[in-house]
C-alpha cells in the first residue's frame, strides 16, 4: 500500500495507469460487460462499484483536455426501458475531479464494444447498474 492512494487501486491497475499515454482509453466495465473477451489488458476489480473506482482513479488520472468529451458512455439500446441514474453520479464525480460540466459522449452499443476492444485496458467491476460502462481518455500532466 502507498500513502494517498486508495486501496481500490490495485498494483496491476496503478501499473496500467502509469503505462498509458496521452489519448489512450480505459474502460470501467459493469458486471454485464464482456470484459474478458474484449480486453487487450484485463484488470479485475470484482466487488467494487464504478463510482467508487472513479473516486479513487480520477485524482491520479488526468482526462484529455484536448477533446470536447473525454468520457464515453454506452447508449441505451432503442426500445430498452432501462434508466441510467448512474450517469448523473458519474457527472458529479467527473465535475468534482476535472471541472467538466458535460464530459460525456454517448456511443451506440456495438460501436462502444468495438472501441473497447481498442482500449488500452478494461477494468472488470462488480457494478450492477445497467448501462454503467464508462470509457475515459487519458490526458497529459502539466507542470
Amino acid at each position: 500500500m502507498l500513502k494517498g492512494i486508495s486501496p481500490l487501486i490495485t498494483p496491476e491497475l496503478i501499473k496500467v495507469l502509469m503505462e498509458m499515454g496521452h489519448s489512450d482509453e480505459i474502460v470501467l466495465a459493469d458486471g454485464n460487460f464482456p470484459a474478458a473477451s474484449h480486453a487487450q489488458r484485463l484488470i479485475r476489480c470484482d466487488g467494487h462499484s464504478i463510482p467508487a473506482l472513479l473516486e479513487a482513479l480520477l485524482p491520479l488520472f488526468p482526462l484529455d483536455q484536448y477533446v470536447d468529451k473525454p468520457a464515453a458512455l454506452m447508449e441505451v439500446v432503442p426500445g430498452d426501458t432501462a434508466e441510467t441514474p448512474i450517469w448523473d453520479t458519474y457527472a458529479d464525480i467527473l465535475q468534482k475531479h476535472s471541472g467538466l460540466a458535460a464530459p460525456f459522449e454517448v456511443v451506440e452499443r456495438f460501436a462502444f464494444y468495438e472501441r473497447a476492444q481498442k482500449a488500452y485496458a478494461i477494468i472488470a467491476t462488480g457494478e450492477s447498474a445497467l448501462y454503467a460502462n464508462i470509457m475515459l481518455k487519458k490526458g497529459v500532466i502539466t507542470a
